[in-house]
């Protein structure tokens, strides 16, 4: 069974967000058990691989692209629309030509499947939703995957664009890939794959409604046969802090997570006898800044210190950097990229905040919980589906959670979380707990090969 990651992403190539940590790792576990896969994208700058082949496709006239390999990924290459900076914009905004970048990539991926008889094409996110289409209208016997990672994002373009994507109009109407007078890509996957997936239970669940559908839940509702969540992993080969070279010392137990913490306010100029809450994120309302812009001086009356790590909506950067102003040696505010402090924050806080407003699956509570820092969350999507509200009665649960997305909410929870980090025995208990929780690409890629079967058998 030969298996196809088509994605606009993939680590170690390009990145802009999880999905590129998805579809970079899954493929590789997929490999040790026995599924023969191969990755297809763009070849954005800087992609070093060995040109393969050459093809031509009809796209507002011919286009001549050429195809490179490095390993199992496959790369389409056409200078004019992925030699960029970017991989979808600008800071001021998306590029205006994505409808025709995109389009042409997934004519491209089209020929790469009659060319290597795939059985099964795993697209992702709307940048690959035109496949399941195309497979469809060709005919091919490739059976089609298309995961939905974040249904925030459907590749919305104006109507007069239509013409480009080679197909018949009877394609736009409601029912189709029309979508109040535009056309959605994402929607093409939704109609035309054989089967859909999202990346946890909960998000399945909630994309089918008016709150985190946005405007597709009626279409999702009637595709809810062939629609699932299987939770993502993280990559303990890089998330271990018992191996984790970025980390001030390796650790396995809460005496040497200690240590880390110590380092880590060492080198924030925080004071480490208070409980730190740590954020590596994001920076946008999505992630839960709205409400914690709201909270910062309970933040820090609650006693607890505070880092952010990211980037992001310049409102709530500088929103952010004024808490630090007003809060020094109790606040540390980091707008920038940076992997090694990402590893630190996770070994060396005491608490991980996700206060997402919604999170399709998340991966930093998963990191967090590797590493013993204990999450509190809001109830939603893949956060619902990981972090379990500790009962220190029972000496049960992973994490702090609040149901109710509100700022009030929120103070709570921390006031929750503070009382049991008052309380040393149970706190070190709950860390270590923590630290065992697994959540590896294992038990996902086992899932998705249960689904590769069945569409394969179907094909046979």
């Amino acid at each position: 069974m030969k298996v196809a990651f088509v994605t606009s992403e993939a680590v170690p190539y390009a990145k802009t967000g999880g999905l590129a940590d998805v579809c970079g790792t899954l493929p590789l576990y997929l490999e040790k058990i026995g599924v023969e896969t191969s990755i297809i994208m763009p070849k954005y700058r800087g992609i070093s691989a060995k040109k393969v082949m050459d093809m031509e496709i009809e796209h507002n006239g011919i286009k001549r692209i050429s195809v490179f390999q490095d390993g199992i990924a496959y790369f389409v290459d056409y200078p004019e629309y992925f030699d960029r900076d970017g991989l979808y914009g600008t800071p001021s905004g998306d590029y205006p030509d994505n409808l025709e970048r995109f389009t042409l990539f997934a004519k491209a991926v089209i020929a790469l499947i009659r060319t290597k008889n795939f059985d099964i094409v795993h697209c992702h996110d709307w940048q690959t939703a035109l496949v399941p289409l195309y497979i469809r209208k060709y005919d091919l016997t490739s059976k089609s995957l298309f995961t939905i990672h974040n249904l925030g994002y459907q590749g919305r373009f104006p109507k007069n664009k239509f013409a480009l994507l080679g197909i018949e109009w009877e394609y736009f109407n409601p029912e189709g890939i029309e979508f109040y007078g535009d056309i959605n890509f994402l929607k093409a996957g939704v109609l035309y794959s054989d089967m859909i997936t999202t990346v946890s239970p909960t998000y399945a669940t909630e994309i089918q409604t008016p709150e985190f559908g946005f405007g597709l839940e009626g279409i999702l509702r009637k595709y809810s046969h062939k629609l699932c969540g299987i939770l993502n992993g993280i990559d303990y080969q890089v998330w271990n802090p018992e191996t984790d070279s970025l980390i001030y010392e390796p650790y396995n137990d809460f005496k040497g997570k200690k240590k880390n913490k110590l380092e880590l306010t060492n080198e924030l100029l925080l004071n480490s006898k208070k409980p730190l809450i740590g954020m590596v994120s994001r920076i946008a309302g999505q992630k839960g800044f709205d409400l914690l812009t709201k909270i910062l001086d309970d933040i820090i009356s609650l006693n607890y210190s505070f880092v952010l790590l990211g980037f992001g909506e310049e409102y709530y950067c500088e929103k952010f950097k004024q808490f630090a102003n007003s809060y020094p040696g109790q606040v540390s505010i980091n707008i920038k990229f940076d992997e090694t402090l990402a590893h630190r924050i996770y070994a060396g806080s005491d608490f991980f905040l996700m206060p997402s407003k919604y999170e399709p699956c998340g991966l930093g509570q998963m990191i967090s919980l590797r590493y013993g820092t204990v999450p509190v969350v809001h109830r939603t999507g893949g956060l619902a589906d990981t972090v379990i509200q500790f009962n220190p009665d029972k000496m049960s649960g992973n994490g702090f959670v609040f149901e109710n997305y509100a700022a009030q909410a929120l103070i709570d929870t921390l006031k929750s979380a503070y009382s049991v980090y008052c309380k040393e025995e149970i706190f070190t208990a709950l860390s270590q707990s923590c630290m065992k929780y697994d959540f590896s690409w294992d038990r996902s890629a086992h899932e998705y090969k249960d689904i590769y079967e069945k569409l394969f058998s179907k094909s046979s």
